[in-house]
């Protein structure tokens, strides 16, 4: 019965399930994702009273927020869930997400409303992040309870793609507002636009899922009066299903969910803060790989019905321990070939006593990195140089290598002289031109300012010869449009894309077999949000904190590898195959 079952044709009604529930998803995921998408700019609007590179970690950890307290939505919503039946329970989280990013696109800035606007960003921010750790669940378990047996990895596949499709679609219409008004209005004001779109959104998603039935396998257990008086006592009080919870976590959503993030967005971050590729063309690249890369959610969703689940997953997570680094430094070659040239030509070091050297996060803008050490790894940030570092002797002051190209970070008054009288010369030199270049004359103006000014003269002079050195070793201050590869860099990351579909799309099939129907909502969601929303959420945060101290761009990739290593190594050895189970079981 079991393979006539999978035989058949898929019902309208088991087709109007996946679409409404995929559909709302979609829109929620959009929702979501608009946030990491505008992450620069979020930095720029609420976090502007830091200096650049705090504002930007600070962004990061504000859409870190709303996956932190994804797992508590997961446990609030989850136990709803399986107490008063799934279609409700996930009606009100989209309502809740829905809402929250509308207020977003009219909330007032820090330059209007100063600290409040950023409180109240992160407020709303934990608002999505309750409400998504109590949708995916609930859209999961809905369909998979809908699915025939051996159709449920097909099946739940498409909710899989959900998320993919809902950064595909902010990505899309960021893209499309920013061609349609500009680079410079996008920044100022257009950002808010995508947020005030979702209003729209919301309203068709509530109306699509006003009109889903109730789960049967939730009515079927509803009717017999075996529904759970206490989901969370049963989930996580009793050993036999927490020692479940916990390999979930460990053995498949913690690597699930790196793989993921790394994928789709920190390719995307790589792109913009460490390549150096503009926005727009960042998108649109990552917009085509998701185009490629999306269908084979549901390719590898079908196969894990007929192969396993565990096989799939697992081999994704091996592909990116085994393959990152190299795949990373690919992407360099491909989006920015005249760093990945200049890196390799003019190795970048700053050699200094590691007693000057502070983690440089500075998140409530009130520390002051002073020391020499310091100082250097501030200048190659912002510049985006990737340097390793050198063990100077005590009391040394620290000095960046360039090549051979030697900049002292001590500066004396004879080097403030110098460089203040080639500095007259440029700007004089720049003057003499026809036609003038009036955005050159006002840069040399500045420098010119700064080094003039006794307080801001020391820290002009290294940024000049700085800026001078790396020119000369071939540093690009940004990626040269013509010399990008396009074709290279979007079959790279469709790459990371296919083994975001290889960890992602069986999953939802698996959690939802791996817990009976009377605590599945609440089991299944628990692993699932501290895997997605711990370890993935953290991961631009905790990757570009990892590079900030370390100076090597490469190094951040060190998070979701060890991570994924690990998910493969206790996945494989023990976690069972599920592809076969009785989802309507008890027990």
């Amino acid at each position: 019965m079991a393979t006539a079952e999978a035989d058949r044709p898929m019902s309208a009604e088991e087709k109007k399930v996946i679409f409404a529930s995929s559909l709302g998803t979609v829109f929620e995921w959009y929702d979501f994702y608009l946030y990491g998408s505008l992450a620069a700019i979020i930095a720029k609007q609420f976090f502007s009273g830091l200096d650049a590179g705090s504002a930007f970690i600070f962004a990061l950890l504000a859409f870190a927020a709303g996956f932190i307290v994804r797992p508590f939505g997961a446990i609030f919503f989850g136990r709803l869930g399986d107490m008063i039946g799934r279609k409700y329970t996930f009606l009100v989280t989209i309502l809740i997400m829905g809402l929250s990013t509308f207020i977003v696109g009219i909330l007032p800035t820090y330059a209007s409303i100063g600290l409040a606007a950023p409180v109240i960003l992160i407020a709303l921010r934990l608002l999505q992040g309750l409400a998504l750790g109590g949708e995916y669940g609930g859209a999961a378990t809905y369909v998979a309870e809908h699915a025939p047996h051996g159709k449920r990895g097909a099946y739940t596949a498409w909710i899989q793609t959900t998320a993919t499709l809902g950064l595909f679609l902010s990505l899309l219409v960021i893209l499309g507002t920013r061609t349609a008004i500009g680079e410079e209005a996008f920044e100022q004001w257009g950002w808010r636009i995508p947020f005030l779109v979702s209003i729209a959104l919301l309203a068709v998603s509530v109306y699509i899922r006003l009109s889903m039935s109730e789960s049967p396998a939730f009515v079927k257990m509803k009717a017999e009066g075996k529904t759970s008086k206490s989901p969370l006592t049963e989930s996580f009080g009793q050993w036999k299903n927490l020692k479940i919870v916990i390999l979930a976590l460990i053995g498949l959503t913690a690597g699930q969910a790196v793989v993921w993030y790394t994928g789709q967005f920190y390719a995307l971050f790589f792109l913009t803060q460490s390549l150096k590729v503009d926005g727009a063309t960042a998108n649109l690249f990552v917009a085509a790989s998701l185009i490629i890369g999306t269908p084979f959610f549901i390719v590898f969703g079908a196969w894990s019905d007929k192969i396993g689940r565990k096989p799939i997953i697992m081999a994704g997570c091996l592909l990116a321990v085994l393959t990152y680094f190299p795949v990373f430094e690919q992407l360099t070659k491909a989006a920015n070939p005249d760093l990945h040239a200049a890196q390799q030509a003019n190795k970048v070091v700053i050699i200094a006593d590691p007693a000057e050297c502070s983690f440089q996060f500075n998140p409530t803008g009130t520390v002051k990195f002073t020391s020499s050490c310091d100082i250097a790894k501030q200048k190659l940030a912002s510049n985006s140089v990737s340097y390793s570092n050198e063990v100077a002797p005590a009391g040394t002051p620290a000095l960046i290598k360039v090549g051979d190209v030697e900049i002292k970070t001590s500066v004396t008054p004879e080097d403030v002289a110098a460089a203040r009288e080639m500095a007259e010369k440029t700007l004089a030199d720049l003057k003499a031109q026809e036609p003038v270049n009036a955005k050159a004359v006002k840069a040399a103006e500045d420098a010119l300012k700064n080094l003039s000014d006794e307080k801001k003269s020391k820290d002009a002079v290294i940024s000049a010869n700085l800026s001078a050195a790396l020119k000369a070793a071939g540093y690009p201050a940004k990626a040269d449009p013509a010399k990008v590869n396009n074709w290279a860099v979007i079959a790279i990351l469709s790459y990371l894309v296919l083994l975001v579909t290889m960890v992602y799309g069986p999953i939802a099939a698996m959690l939802v077999e791996m817990f009976p129907t009377r605590i599945r909502y609440t089991s299944m969601s628990l692993p699932y949000h501290i895997g997605n929303g711990w370890f993935g959420g953290l991961l631009p945060t905790m990757a570009f904190a990892i590079v900030a101290q370390t100076g090597n761009m490469y190094n951040g990739l060190w998070y979701p590898i060890i991570i994924a290593g690990a998910t493969f190594i206790i996945g494989t050895l023990f976690i069972e195959e599920t592809k076969d189970v009785d989802i309507y079981a008890e027990d």
